[in-house]
C-alpha cells in the first residue's frame, strides 16, 4: 500500500501545475448569500419563499429574528459565520472544536459534524442554537468556555501534504474540471495548527493531453489553486519548488526507480508508431504535495507541540 501511494505520488508529480490562483468571491445577493450559508449548515440550498428560509437560520444560529431588510439580515448570519476580521467565525470555532475532539475536520455541513461530535461526546443531541452547541462542544474538548484561537501569520511556501478525494484519470476529465483534495496530515507551524487533516482543496484542469503513439505519455496541467486553512481562509496554493522538492524526499523512501520516475515523468516505452504512452490514472487517496503561494493571516490553534 505504502509503494502504490508512492507511485501515484510519483506520477502525480508529472503533472505541470499552474501557478494563477482563482479567488473565489462570496455572493453579494440575498440569494447568493442565503444559499452559501444553506450549503454550509446543511448540505445544500434550500427551498421556499426566502424570508421563511431567513427566519430558519436566524432561528437555528441566532435563537432570535431581527429587523431591517433581508440582505441586512442575512448578512449578520453569513458574517456570523464566516467573518474573522474582529475575533473568529463560528466557522473557524467549529473547525477548532473538531479537531480539538476528533484530530481530524470533515467536509460535512454544520448540522451533521455538530450532531454527530456530540453524539461522540455524550450519546445525544442538545437542544439550542448552533453557536450554543458549538461552544458546548468547546468546553468539552478544550476544558474552557472559549475556544483556544489565536492569530497568526503563516510564511508564504509553507508545504502542505494533500491527498485527491476523487479519482484523476486522463481519459475521463476535461479542461474547466474540478479536482477535489484534503489536507492528509495536519501542518504545525511554530506550534499553530494552520491546516488541519481533512479540509477541502480545489484545483481546475488547465490542459489534458492524451497519451499517444510513439510511446509519447499523457499529460495533465492543473493548478491546484485553493485549499482551505484551519479557520476556513481560502488560500493560494500551487505545486512550487519546495513542494517538488518534498514529494522527492517522500518518493526516496520506495527506492531509485520510483525517485527516478518522479525526477523523468512515466517513461513511455518509445518503439514505434503503434507503442502507445502511458495514461494518467491517479485512484482517489493519492498524495502529493503543495505549497502556499503567499504570506496569509489566519487564526490558528495552539497545539501540545509548541
Amino acid at each position: 500500500m505504502f509503494l502504490k501511494k508512492l507511485m501515484s505520488t510519483a506520477l502525480c508529480a508529472a503533472l505541470l501545475v499552474t501557478q494563477a490562483g482563482m479567488a473565489s468571491a462570496a455572493e453579494e445577493t440575498v440569494q447568493g448569500k442565503l444559499a452559501a450559508v444553506e450549503a454550509e449548515t446543511w448540505g445544500g440550498e434550500q427551498t421556499g419563499a426566502f424570508l421563511d428560509r431567513i427566519n430558519r437560520l436566524e432561528k437555528d444560529y441566532l435563537g432570535k429574528h431581527n429587523q431591517g431588510s433581508m440582505l441586512e439580515r442575512v448578512n449578520i448570519v453569513y458574517d456570523d459565520l464566516y467573518d474573522n476580521a474582529t475575533g473568529p467565525g463560528l466557522l473557524t470555532q467549529l473547525n477548532a472544536v473538531e479537531w480539538g475532539l476528533m484530530h481530524e475536520v470533515s467536509p460535512k455541513p454544520v448540522d451533521k459534524r455538530v450532531t454527530e461530535m456530540e453524539m461522540a461526546v455524550a450519546g445525544k443531541t442538545s437542544p439550542g442554537t448552533y453557536k450554543k452547541r458549538i461552544q458546548e462542544l468547546g468546553t468539552a474538548a478544550f476544558g474552557g468556555y472559549s475556544v483556544p484561537l489565536e492569530q497568526v501569520t503563516m510564511p508564504k511556501n509553507t508545504v502542505v501534504k494533500v491527498a485527491l478525494t476523487q479519482e484523476v484519470n486522463t481519459k475521463k476529465i476535461k479542461a474547466g474540471d474540478t479536482i477535489r483534495y484534503r489536507v492528509a496530515e495536519d501542518v504545525v507551524q511554530d506550534g499553530m495548527l494552520v491546516f488541519a487533516k481533512g479540509q477541502p482543496g480545489e484545483g481546475t484542469v488547465k490542459k489534458v493531453e492524451q497519451a499517444r503513439n510513439f510511446g509519447r505519455d499523457a499529460r495533465l496541467d492543473v493548478d491546484f489553486h485553493t485549499t482551505k486553512a484551519m479557520d476556513g481562509t481560502e488560500v493560494k496554493t500551487f505545486v512550487g519548488e519546495e513542494s517538488k522538492q518534498q514529494m522527492k524526499s517522500y518518493a526516496m523512501a520506495a527506492g531509485a526507480s520510483v525517485a527516478g520516475m518522479l525526477l523523468l515523468g512515466p517513461i513511455g516505452i518509445i518503439g514505434g508508431a503503434f507503442v502507445k504512452g502511458k495514461n494518467i490514472d491517479l485512484p482517489e487517496g493519492t498524495e502529493f504535495f503543495i505549497q502556499t503561494q503567499e504570506a496569509t493571516v489566519l487564526y490558528a490553534v495552539p497545539t501540545t507541540e509548541r
